[in-house]
C-alpha cells in the first residue's frame, strides 16, 4: 500500500459509489449548498456499499448460506440538538435533491455557510483493503467449515455435534461534509465461530470458540482453526465435570478476553456521550470525580491494527482516536460524536457510528479495554480464600441508567484457599457496574 493511502482509497470509493450514479464532487457540493439555503449548523452525506455473506454448518452439512448487497445514501442536517435525516437505497441525483429538500426544513430562516469539497479527509491503513468475500471461492469456504468440524470431532470421541459458521463483509463508505471535507474508507471484516456439544453417560454440555477481525479469510489457517476447535472442545469437556455454581456474594476474578464484555456493557455504554448529555447514564455529570478504584484505567481505542472494533475514520469522517475515559479511577470524559461534542462543548473523539446508511450516527464504542496492572495472575488467584474465577462469558444484559447487570459465565471455576478447586456451571454474575468499578482490588 502507498505511504499515503488517502488518494487511492478516496478515488476507489468515489469510483465505486459515485461514478455509477454519474455523481461527482461538484454535484455533491450543490446538494450540500441546497441544504444550507436554510440556516443549519452542518450537513453531511453518507454513501455506503456493502457485501455480506455467511455460511453455517450443522450435522456435517452446510445447511444455510446468505449473501446480500446493500447500497444507499443518508442525508443529514443538524441544528442544535435537532437532526433531520432522509435516506434512499437509490443513489442518484434526483434522490439526493429530494432528500436535501426534506432535511433542510429543520433549519431556521436564513442561509448558512458551506465550503466546497476540496479537503480529502485523512484515513490511515489500520487494515488491508482486500475483500474477504472474494478472497476464497465458495468451495474453499465450505472446506474451512468441514475442516473445523473434523478437527473438533477428532479431538475427542465424546463430541456428538458440531456447529460452525463463517461470515465476511466488505464495506465502502464515502462521507461528504458541509465543512468542505470528503472522506472515504474501505472496511473488511470476517469471523469464524464453532460450537460443540459433547455427551457422556447421558449428560450433554457445550463449548464455544471463535474469532475474527479486519482482514480476509487467509487468517484462518490450519493452526488457527485447530486452536478454535480445541478451545471449544476443552470448554465443553470441562463443563461435563462441572458442579452447580454456588450462590451468594463472593470475590470474583475475571480472566482476560471475553470477560471484558462486562466492561463493555456495564461501563462502556454508560460512558457514551448521548446518554450523559441527556443525564440518563449513571456516570452523567461526574467528569473529574473518582468513579473507580485506584489503578483502574479504561480506554476506548479505535486505532488498533486489524481489530474488529477499529476504524480508520468513524461514520462522520473523523479519525478514530485512543480516548482515555477513566484514568487511575478518575472519570476523564465520554465518547463523542460531532453533535454531542458540540452541545457538550468538548472535543470530538471519533466515535460517531451508524448501523447503516439508513440510520443516524450515535456516539458508540470501538475497542474498549481496561489497561493491565502490575499483579501476577497467579498472585491474584492466591489472594482469594473463596470465590469464583470467570474464564469466559456467555450472554448478558445491562441497564445503563442504573448500571445493574446480569452476565452468565460460559466457563468458571470455584476458588478455594487461593487455588482452582473445581469447575462450575450455571454461574451468573449480578451486580452494578459503577459500584463494581470501586471494588476492584487487584489488576493483572
Amino acid at each position: 500500500m502507498p505511504k499515503d493511502p488517502v488518494p487511492v482509497v478516496l478515488a476507489d470509493a468515489e469510483h465505486e459509489l459515485l461514478a455509477p450514479a454519474a455523481l461527482d464532487r461538484p454535484a455533491l457540493d450543490r446538494v450540500l449548498a441546497s441544504i444550507h439555503t436554510h440556516d443549519v449548523d452542518f450537513a453531511d452525506l453518507y454513501f455506503q456499499h456493502s457485501r455480506f455473506e455467511s455460511w453455517s454448518l450443522e450435522e456435517g452439512i452446510v445447511k444455510s448460506g446468505t449473501f446480500s448487497i446493500d447500497r444507499g445514501v443518508g442525508v443529514r442536517a443538524v441544528t442544535g440538538e435537532r437532526q433531520a435525516y432522509a435516506y434512499s437505497d437509490d443513489v442518484s441525483q434526483a434522490a439526493l435533491d429530494e432528500a436535501a429538500v426534506a432535511v433542510r426544513a429543520i433549519g431556521r430562516q436564513g442561509q448558512s455557510s458551506v465550503a466546497p469539497l476540496t479537503r480529502a479527509g485523512g484515513t490511515r491503513a489500520l487494515y488491508p483493503l482486500g475483500d474477504p468475500v472474494g478472497s476464497l471461492d465458495d468451495a474453499s469456504k465450505v472446506w474451512v467449515l468441514h475442516r473445523l468440524e473434523r478437527m473438533a470431532r477428532d479431538a475427542d470421541p465424546r463430541v456428538v455435534q458440531v456447529m460452525a459458521s463463517l461470515a465476511g463483509e466488505h464495506e465502502t463508505v464515502v462521507i461528504a461534509r458541509s465543512d468542505g471535507q470528503i472522506v472515504a474508507d474501505v472496511r473488511p471484516l470476517c469471523r469464524v465461530s464453532i460450537t460443540v456439544i459433547v455427551e457422556e453417560q447421558g449428560r450433554r454440555e457445550q463449548g464455544y470458540s471463535g474469532g475474527g477481525g479486519r482482514f480476509d479469510y487467509a487468517y484462518f489457517d490450519d493452526a488457527m482453526l485447530a486452536q478454535y476447535a480445541k478451545q471449544a472442545v476443552d470448554q465443553a469437556l470441562l463443563n461435563l465435570r462441572a458442579s452447580p455454581a454456588p450462590a451468594g456474594t463472593m470475590t470474583v476474578v475475571l480472566g482476560p478476553g471475553w470477560p471484558g464484555i462486562l466492561l463493555h456493557e456495564a461501563i462502556g455504554h454508560g460512558l457514551e456521550g448521548d446518554f450523559n448529555r441527556k443525564g440518563t447514564s449513571a456516570f452523567a455529570g461526574r467528569v473529574g470525580e473518582r468513579v473507580a478504584a485506584p489503578g483502574v484505567t479504561v480506554v476506548d481505542d479505535g486505532t488498533i491494527a486489524l481489530r474488529r472494533g477499529s476504524l480508520n475514520v468513524d461514520d462522520e469522517g473523523n479519525r478514530t482516536e485512543r480516548t482515555v475515559l477513566i484514568e487511575d479511577g478518575i472519570l476523564r470524559g465520554y465518547l463523542q460524536d460531532r453533535m454531542n461534542a458540540s452541545l457538550m462543548q468538548v472535543p470530538v473523539t471519533g466515535n460517531g457510528r451508524r448501523e447503516s446508511f439508513a440510520h443516524l450516527p450515535m456516539p458508540r464504542m470501538t475497542n474498549t479495554v481496561m489497561l493491565g496492572g502490575d499483579r501476577d495472575p497467579a498472585e491474584i488467584l492466591a489472594s482469594v480464600k473463596e470465590g469464583l474465577y470467570a474464564v469466559n462469558f456467555g450472554g448478558g444484559q445491562v441497564d445503563i441508567t442504573s448500571g445493574k447487570f446480569v452476565f452468565s459465565a460460559a466457563e468458571a471455576w470455584k476458588i478455594e484457599d487461593g487455588k482452582l478447586a473445581y469447575p462450575v456451571k450455571g454461574a451468573t454474575l449480578i451486580g452494578n457496574g459503577p459500584d463494581v468499578l470501586t471494588r476492584v482490588s487487584m489488576i493483572g
